[in-house]
């Protein structure tokens, strides 16, 4: 069982990585919904359903994971950036549920990853309130959801500005 919430938690091994591992997974998250919604052709809210229950499995697999960690937010956690990822993606895919050239999503989607990344290390505020206050699962993966809503947020304005 401790196997199968280590895979979970580091989102099979990614979390493992020498260098950067939340950006790949961060990386992988966005390739792995590209492939989702416009090969599968999965539904986003389906998606977002899961992404949501994923949600409340991660507060309890990663109290289990750092329980005896003296760091609370160990950088081998990587499930947090899969949320925080996720959740510009799903609801862009869900704002735009009418076709799309690939050439605009790849943009779009591209754009996302390097806004949640900068907003996910910068930890403008409440981001950074949640990683400071917070030394449990609920505060890593909150700051990674602030991160996403900010994502989602800039997203927002600028189609607001260009329409």
């Amino acid at each position: 069982m401790n196997k199968i919430n280590y895979l979970f938690v580091t989102l099979f091994g990614i979390g493992k990585l020498k260098k950067i591992p939340g950006s790949y997974a961060s990386l992988i998250t966005t390739v792995f919904l590209f492939i989702l919604f416009h090969v599968i052709n999965i539904s986003p809210n389906i998606v977002l359903i899961g992404i949501i229950i994923i949600f409340f499995i991660s507060l309890y697999a990663i109290n289990i994971f750092i329980k005896d960690l003296d760091e609370k937010d160990p950088k081998e956690i990587v499930i947090d950036e899969f949320i925080g990822q996720s959740i510009p993606i799903c609801l862009y895919e869900i704002a735009h549920v009418d076709t799309k050239e690939t050439s605009q999503v790849l943009t779009f989607y591209f754009i996302m990853f390097i806004l949640f990344r900068i907003f996910d290390i910068a930890k403008p505020y409440p981001v950074s309130y949640y990683d400071k206050n917070f030394k449990n699962s609920f505060g890593v993966i909150m700051d990674d959801i602030c991160a996403g809503l900010y994502v989602v947020a800039v997203l927002v304005l600028y189609m607001v500005i260009t329409s």
